[in-house]
């Protein structure tokens, strides 16, 4: 198809961020990431944990469900600083893993999804394992507190409230992606398998 998709509404000429969420996403998706980003806020977190937690699955809501961190942070890194991106991607493995240090305990609703002896594959391990010796692990495991499941009591909350802090750290950044890569940045998953983790 050339030019616009008639099913979807018309995005405006130069859309931003926001304008996906009301044009692109799905309502769960929004509802989830604008809760995230809402109660990181409401805690009194820094802005980049706060955009952090707005973005960490922005991949399920446009783009594809399997290993949606490793995604979402390619599809986000070019507009936010490296931190960010990190641990959006790293979010996805340590969720399956407790932290009593912040009070995050393993989801009861993975045991209702994948049963009590459920065991992440080993690339999710891995990752997980690394990113806990890693400088930027709290500000992944943060996505993890506030990266709650169910939202059917949850007050509607109105995206403009971000509008700032997606304007200091929303942006193109492609000449720090640029440096990203020529440094060897993991920008690509090939090697893992294709799941809805």
């Amino acid at each position: 198809m050339m030019g616009d998709n008639p099913a979807l509404p018309k995005m405006p000429a130069r859309p931003k961020l926001l304008d996906f969420f009301k044009y692109r996403f799905t309502d769960i998706t929004v509802r989830h990431l604008l809760t995230s980003g809402k109660r990181a806020l409401d805690d009194g977190h820094d802005e980049k944990i706060v955009l952090a937690c707005l973005l960490h699955d922005i991949a399920n809501g446009c783009l594809l469900r399997s290993d949606h961190g490793y995604w979402g942070a390619q599809l986000i890194a070019p507009y936010v600083s490296e931190e960010i991106a990190w641990a959006v991607q790293n979010h996805q493995a340590l969720r399956y893993f407790a932290d009593d240090s912040v009070g995050y305990k393993y989801p009861e609703s993975y045991v209702r999804f994948f049963g009590p002896d459920y065991q992440p594959p080993e690339y999710i391990r891995r990752d997980a394992a690394a990113a806990r010796e890693h400088r930027w692990y709290m500000s992944s495991r943060l996505i993890t507190l506030y990266d709650i499941y169910f939202f059917e009591k949850s007050d509607p909350i109105d995206p403009e409230i971000f509008t700032d802090i997606i304007g200091r750290h929303f942006e193109s950044r492609s000449r720090d992606w640029i440096r990203r890569l020529a440094r060897g940045a993991h920008v690509a998953h090939h090697d893992l398998p294709n799941n809805a983790l």
